[in-house]
């Protein structure tokens, strides 16, 4: 077998080599995370704290794999963002956005992390407040959680990307609350944060994905948004989108030197993974951007809101879909909640009690030591 017949048959969770960047990955991200929420605090900028994430990120990784013979990429798999409130998802300012955080809001964080293109995301919601939370920010927190909880267990060999739709909408209507539309749980690979196989949030006719089976050594991004409003997100003002990611199929000769300058820095810098106008010669940025998106160079990552008083919470994770189980790498623990609501489902509740690992037959293979992640 040729090296690059070798390189092409390990390249997912069979190679233990694999394994532990995707491990690495997420040890740095959940660290990250950790710091993030020690940095929310009434007042404070959200730029700030959306550069401390990603700074501390290229840090932790551009520390790893340093004397190895070939260059290996790493660094910020997706931009930290915190999103506030009825604000869904990918608020991740410029250095000039002066909007600070207040005491009493519901913070959604999100932020990945990659080891040679194995990537490790996070979403985690947090109310900045002490003590218990509760209320309808308990509700949908609660929601959220749980169904994360149970899309944990439905993820697995042998299921179908259907059966963990209805779940975590049936899970949601539980706690009064509705899953958000548009949210896609998606399979990961190496450089590929958005693969083909997904899990749609909600199903509905204008939306329609492929029927796909669960299978063993397979990474998935497991991505909940609930919603105490309608679960109908709407766009209010593109200026707000800052998240990009470059369209690898398309190309087109720019005519304007603003947007060739800007391209090629995203070429040189970000040619895979989603990355924030932030990071970028910033003079020229929104000139050069506004060609390279009306030709369907880059692909936004939208800001969207539900309406004003709506509370929104957001659970992302990724899950390792491993010979003896389910490898769920990132996490962070919630705040004490007390929602209004209980689950009684008799069957949300077998869900919930399915294991996550699977019994091994005959002597199974010799099991590594693993870090502990969460």
């Amino acid at each position: 077998m040729s090296d690059e017949e070798r390189e092409e048959r390990e390249l997912d969770l069979t190679s233990p080599e694999v394994v532990t960047k995707y491990k690495s990955a997420a040890e740095i991200v959940n660290k990250a995370l950790q710091l993030v929420l020690s940095e929310c605090k009434p007042k404070a900028k959200i730029v700030d704290i959306c550069e401390k994430g990603d700074s501390f990120i290229r840090e932790q990784a551009g520390n790893m794999y340093k004397n190895v013979k070939k260059k290996i990429e790493r660094g910020v798999a997706f931009p930290t963002c915190i999103s506030v409130n009825n604000t869904v998802c990918h608020f991740s300012p410029l250095t000039s956005d002066e909007t600070v955080l207040e005491e009493g809001d519901v913070l959604k964080i999100d932020m990945g992390c990659h080891i040679d293109g194995f990537i490790a995301v996070v979403a985690h919601t947090h109310v900045l407040q002490q003590g218990l939370v509760t209320g309808r920010a308990a509700d949908v927190i609660a929601a959220a959680n749980t169904a994360a909880e149970v899309a944990l267990r439905l993820v697995r060999p042998g299921k179908n990307n259907k059966d963990v739709t209805e779940a975590i909408q049936k899970v949601a209507a539980a706690y009064d609350c509705k899953i958000v539309e548009g949210v896609l749980s998606h399979q990961m690979k190496q450089f590929v944060i958005d693969g083909n196989k997904v899990v749609l949030s909600v199903s509905a006719p204008e939306t329609r994905v492929d029927d796909a089976e669960f299978e063993e050594n397979e990474v998935y991004a497991i991505d909940i948004v609930t919603s105490t409003g309608e679960g109908k997100p709407k766009l209010l003002d593109e200026k707000q989108t800052t998240i990009y990611k470059r369209a690898v199929d398309k190309n087109y000769h720019l005519k304007m030197k603003a947007s060739r300058f800007i391209y090629s820095e995203i070429n040189q810098k970000f040619p895979i993974m989603p990355f924030t106008a932030r990071a970028l010669e910033e003079k020229r940025t929104r000139l050069g951007l506004v060609e390279c998106l009306n030709h369907d160079l880059l692909e936004p990552y939208p800001v969207l809101h539900e309406k004003p008083g709506d509370l929104v919470a957001h659970i992302k994770f990724t899950v390792l879909l491993m010979p003896n189980g389910s490898d769920r790498i990132t996490s962070h623990y919630l705040q004490e909640l007390q929602p209004a609501k209980t689950v009684d489902d008799p069957e949300i509740k077998a869900w919930l009690s399915l294991g996550t690992k699977t019994k091994k037959k005959g002597g199974g293979k010799k099991k590594k030591g693993k870090k502990q992640t969460r």
